[in-house]
């Protein structure tokens, strides 16, 4: 029989697409307010996007990762995209999206995304909103899977989660310290 535990905290963290760089100005005190004081910000990347989001965003579209400080509950994770949902709905302009916001966490073991799309590999963790993993963690590096997009499981983008990662671990430590 499988006992049940309290799972441990997670790492918040959250991409932001913009069609305009001045934005994240703007942006970053209301989502340090919301979610608490930034740890890493990524440089700007520079990959190719898909081009699902310029229809509606135009381009050049930007892009940068950003890991919040506090640890977060795994099951905080539809509450958070909730409030990422507000404030690109906030930030629209004449009903397009002028950012999207994208909130996953990091674990040891992987990272996670959230998304209002159901698809065969998501599953459904309340409020409308569904997670996948993204990108799991295995000897030593970050691996992509079938259905990772391909900005994800870019070198850029994993060395910004190594970064994340190795910070994650002096966070657990500190919490078991404390506890």
């Amino acid at each position: 029989m499988s006992i049940p535990k309290k799972p441990d905290p997670a790492k918040l963290v959250i991409s932001v697409f913009m069609n305009d760089k001045l934005l994240f100005d703007e942006l970053l005190p209301v989502l340090e307010k919301t979610f608490g004081l930034t740890e890493q910000i990524s440089d700007w990347f520079d990959f190719d996007y898909t081009e699902y989001y310029e229809g509606e965003m135009g381009s050049p579209l930007f892009r940068r990762m950003i890991s919040f400080g506090t640890l977060i509950g795994q099951d905080d994770l539809a509450r958070i995209k909730e409030s990422t949902n507000a404030m690109e709905k906030n930030w629209a302009v004449n009903g397009q999206r002028s950012l999207n916001l994208d909130p996953g966490y990091l674990l040891l073991s992987r990272f996670v995304l959230a998304t209002g799309k159901d698809f065969s590999h998501r599953i459904y963790i309340g409020r409308g909103i569904y997670a996948e993993v993204t990108l799991m963690f295995k000897k030593g590096k970050f691996h992509s899977l079938a259905w990772t997009y391909p900005d994800y499981a870019s070198r850029e983008m994993t060395d910004f989660l190594m970064d994340v990662r190795r910070g994650y671990v002096a966070d657990l430590k500190n919490e078991t310290l404390n506890n």
